[in-house]
Formats: structure tokens, sequence, C-alpha cells
């Protein structure tokens, strides 16, 4: 950490931030920004300690193309990247994660979170201390502190939380550390799993979710964004999923019954609040236009309850998704989903379409490109899109999908596949999930809110189905958690008609990651679930598969691209310059 990165972050960022936050927030912030605010003077007024507040959540990051204009998922087996400047094909995909083009998220996330816990530390520290603004009651007053010093604890131990997924067990500050000298002198013995998460970041949210917004303020629309009590409550349920998965057990004590009474909790004390978004028609219900709009439309406009725990945006236009929309539509082709996540789709009546899968969720490929058939299914590979999974229509844009101003076509030499065109799909296919439609209308002059999703209802579903089965083995419970979540995607089977899943625990446990897989692909948890099941190396070592469509129409499999990822790559390395500074203990094999 840096003395210039890490001294002020008041006025000095406000004429960015504070705009951006009120974007995010509605009207609520008064902006009168500075760029010459001392600390003495922040913390010496309530609107000015206020706007220090809200630009912490500034901090909470956008996934798409944040690493150099690509998607953590196409650093796993769900996606590549088209254009050679994206990020993750020069860093994670070859295994050089010193490598610049994917600073963004190998190195500066360590400054970025750093920089974000010191204005938590801070606001901690002098708010107690700030006067009363004189048209405030004291009632409003106090209740506004209570709920701020809530915020940031909150937002501290998603900070700390996110640098344990990439760093391990790190330093732990809660001082106001000076912004001259080595900031982490002092500071460079690592805490143990336990230390870090169960004893500071699991208790964090704990102790601050009763002095958060209840959810009755927080679904407000000037509110929009700030954090309320349901998503202490959510992240706690995401944290102990973790802790009970067999990367962490041992270390952290926490046992998958843990973790499946934590996701109970939320679905008890706040499951009335939150669902699944659905789209019913006369002819049942849309499964695509309802996992569409569970993605795009927001908790205050579009009337989306799924979401609990997001970063709220600004409308984008046509450059905030021409880096990953189709290049025969004028885009950068971007993030390309790979046919090991088309793989991973099931049928329409709820049927597998190959015969095996392994414990990464994917199915057995066995050296081969193809997977073994469950020709009961229907599948194909002659016509592999038919009759799938309405999720996979939603996520995916394949040859022959109206979309845009145009369809889909990625034949040699054709409208999405053009010749000398560096940026076409390298896999066959296009992304579909996470880009609004509506922006390419009027010759791509559409805006849309696309915010981005940290935690959503669907997520606690399968959080809960998860544990269950691995506490207990299959049960009623675990199938109405996938029912529902398969059901509103327009699946028409039911899970408990599977007998190859209903009486095994493994081949539920295969089949639950699998659908954790393709319900939540591109919402940056791909990466994160296969270390924490163990199976990172199996998976994201494994080739990235794609299809070429001939002139004729014929569909074949081939290998897209090919990766490489070793066992200490489970984590980041420190920081070349943070290691070399302070001699903190760098991660194994770094």
């Amino acid at each position: 950490m840096k003395k210039n990165i890490l001294y002020l972050l008041f006025a000095a960022v406000a004429l960015f931030a504070l705009t951006s936050c009120e974007d995010m927030f509605g009207d609520f912030l008064d902006k009168q920004p500075s760029n010459e605010l001392t600390e003495a003077q922040v913390f010496s007024d309530w609107t000015t300690t206020t706007q220090f507040h809200f630009d912490t959540y500034n901090f909470l990051r956008h996934g798409a193309c944040r690493i150099q204009n690509s998607w953590m998922d196409a650093a796993t087996d769900l996606a590549e990247t088209s254009y050679a400047t994206g990020g993750v094909r020069t860093t994670f995909n070859i295994g050089n994660y010193y490598g610049s083009a994917g600073a963004s998220e190998l190195v500066d996330t360590w400054e970025h979170y750093y920089r974000g816990i010191r204005k938590c530390n801070m606001l901690l520290t002098r708010i107690d201390s700030v006067p009363k603004s004189a048209d405030l009651s004291d009632e409003k007053y106090a209740t506004d502190k209570m709920n701020y010093k809530s915020e940031a604890r909150f937002l501290r131990a998603y900070f700390y939380w996110e640098m344990f997924l990439r760093y391990g067990a790190i330093p732990v500050v809660t001082d106001v550390l000076k912004p001259n000298g080595d900031l982490l002198t002092g500071y460079t013995t690592r805490p143990t799993i336990k230390e870090y998460v169960i004893d500071f970041v699991l208790q964090e949210l704990k102790d601050c979710e009763a002095g958060l917004m209840p959810y009755e303020d927080g679904v407000k629309t000037a509110n929009a964004g700030r954090i309320c009590q349901p998503m202490a409550r959510a992240l706690y349920s995401r944290i102990m999923l973790y802790m009970a998965s067999p990367r962490f057990a041992a270390a952290s004590g926490v046992s998958w019954a843990d973790a499946a009474n934590a996701a109970k909790s939320f679905i008890d004390d706040y499951g009335a609040n939150y669902s699944l978004f659905t789209v019913v028609e006369t002819s049942g219900t849309n499964g695509v236009a309802a996992y569409t709009n569970a993605i795009l439309r927001t908790t205050y406009e579009g009337n989306n309850n799924e979401v609990i725990f997001f970063r709220n945006d600004v409308k984008i236009a046509w450059a905030g998704i021409s880096n990953d929309t189709p290049v025969g539509e004028g885009g950068n082709g971007g993030l390309c989903p790979s046919q090991n996540l088309v793989d991973m789709y099931d049928m329409a009546d709820g049927s597998s379409p190959f015969s095996n899968y392994d414990d990464t969720g994917a199915p057995v490929y066995d050296g081969t490109a193809t997977p073994t058939v469950n020709v009961a299914s229907g599948y194909s590979d002659a016509n592999p899109w038919n009759n799938r999974d309405p999720r996979f229509t939603a996520t995916i844009l394949h040859h022959g999908t109206a979309w845009g101003n145009g369809t889909i076509n990625v034949i040699k030499g054709q409208r999405d596949n053009p010749v000398g065109n560096a940026n076409a799909t390298p896999t066959g296919y296009y992304v579909r999930k996470y880009i609004p439609e509506n922006i390419l209308s009027a010759v791509h002059s559409g805006t849309s809110y696309r915010n981005w999703i940290i935690i959503r209802y669907a997520e606690i579903l399968l959080n809960y189905a998860e544990a269950l089965n691995e506490a207990n083995g299959p049960s009623s419970d675990v199938y109405d958690c996938l029912n529902r979540i398969r059901h509103r995607a327009g699946i028409t089977g039911n899970v408990e008609s599977r007998t190859e899943l209903t009486s095994s625990q493994t081949q539920m446990r295969n089949f639950i990651r699998k659908e954790r897989t393709v319900e939540l692909a591109f919402e940056d948890h791909r990466s994160w679930d296969l270390r924490r099941w163990n199976v990172a190396t199996q998976a994201l070592a494994r080739p990235i598969y794609g299809v070429e469509v001939a002139a004729d129409g014929t569909v074949s499999r081939k290998i897209a691209q090919k990766r490489v990822f070793e066992e200490k790559m489970y984590l980041y390395p420190i920081p070349e310059s943070e290691a070399w500074k302070t001699n903190i203990e760098n991660n194994p094999d770094w």
C-alpha cells in the first residue's frame, strides 16, 4: 500500500465518486465536492462525513470487462476472450500470474481493497466526534450514525473477504494507518483461516446486522444500493458455505450442517421479501424472459426482488457493451462462452444430455471433446442447441439465433465470423447474459441499467441445497430448492424424478455443482467455487472446447484453447512490491 493511494479519499475523489454515488443512490447525496478538504475538515461537518462514507461504495467492483476488458469467468472453463488484448488471455489462461495485462485483478485488488478498508476504519474512528447537522433531529442523527457505522463494518468485512479469496488470510488492519512509511509494518504476521474468517469477517457480519437499515428502508428507491440487514445475512450464508467446503472445513471448523443453517436462517427471516423473478404468460412461465429479467431488471425500477446485494450503477449505452457484442453487430466479440459451459445445460424436460458428470459439475470428457451422450434424452451433436434448458438461450448466442439487428451466423466468412477479423468468436458462441439488447435499438442509441449482482436469492437456495445434500444426502428440501430454480427457468421435469440423483449423494453433489454453474454463469462464481471444492486443477487445466459450423450447417467440436493451471494458482501471489517492502510471507510456491 503506497502513501499516495492510502491518503485522503475525501473530496479529492469526490468530483468523480460522489457523482457516481448520487447516481447509485438517487438524490439523497447533497454534493458539494472540493478537492482541497483536509481530514479534519471532512470530519468536522456531517454533510462531508456522509459524502466520505458513501464514496466507499465505489470500492464495490463491477465484473464486466474488469480485467483489461475481459471477465473473470474467461479465466475459467466457462468462456474465452476473443481479442488478444483481453487481460486474462496473457495471464490466467497461460499461467502467467505476474503478467501486466491481469494487474487489475492479480495485483491491484490488494491496493484497491486496502484503500476501501482504510476509509472504513477512518469513518469508524472519527464519526462519533462529528457534530450533528442543524437540520437533523437527534433521532435521525443517531440512526444515521448507527447505519453508517454498520455499513462501514459490512463493507470492511466484504473487502477482507474478497481479499481472502485471492490471497488467503492476510493482515487484518482495523486501525487508521498513517500515510507515510511502510503501512503494513507491524502487520506482517498472517492470521489463521479461523482467526481471519470466523473470528473477524463472520463476526463482523453478525455484529453489524442489527445496526443496518431494515429491509423496509433499504428497498426504498432513495436508498437503492445501500447496505441493509438482509445483505449481511446473505453474505454470511455464502461465507459459511465456503468455510464448510473441502478446501476450508478442517481449518475453519464449520460443518455442512452449520452452512445449511446459515442459508436456512436467511430463508426463514428474509425469504418473504425475496423471490425468484418470474414472468407468467397464458402458456406458462416464460423461462428465458424470467431469467433475463432477473439479471437485468433493477430492484428500484424493475420490481426485481431477486437481487439482494448489488453494485448500483448509472445507465450504460453502446460503449458499455460493445466489447462483448458479436462482431456482426459491430462489437468486439469479447466474452465468448465455451462448449464446456454449453454441455452443462440439461434438456428442457429436465433430463441430462450426457451420461456422466464429474465433481467439477462438467460432463466427463475422457480425453475427447465429446462426452458420452445419454441417448434417452434426445440430445444429438448434430443439433446440439435444440430443446435445451431455457437458461442456455438466455445466456448464450449460438448460430441461428435472432438477436439485435440480425441473426447470429458463425459460418466462416459470414456475418459473425468474417475472414480476417481477429475478434470473431474462437468458440463459435457469443454471450447474451448481462447484455441489454434494447441498447442495440435505433442504431445502437438505446440505454439501460446493468447493475452488477453480488448476491441474489437463487444463490441462497443453491447454498441451502448444497449444504443439505452434503450434510444429509438427497432429500425433499434439496429437491425443492433445485426445482424452484429450474422451474423458474422453464424446465418442466422434477429433480426427484431422476433416480440416478435421488439414490446417490455423490451424483447429487455433481448435479448441484453443475446447476450452480449454469444458474450463476458469468456472475463471478465459478473461479471461487472450483477452488473451494478443491477441483480447480482438474477444471481449469482442461481445454476450452468450441464448435465450428460448416457452410451446410454441420456442427463439429474443436479445441478452442488450451489452458494452464497449477496447484499454486489456488491463491494469487502477494503483489511483489508489498512482499519486498514488508517481508510479508508470500503464498506457497510464489
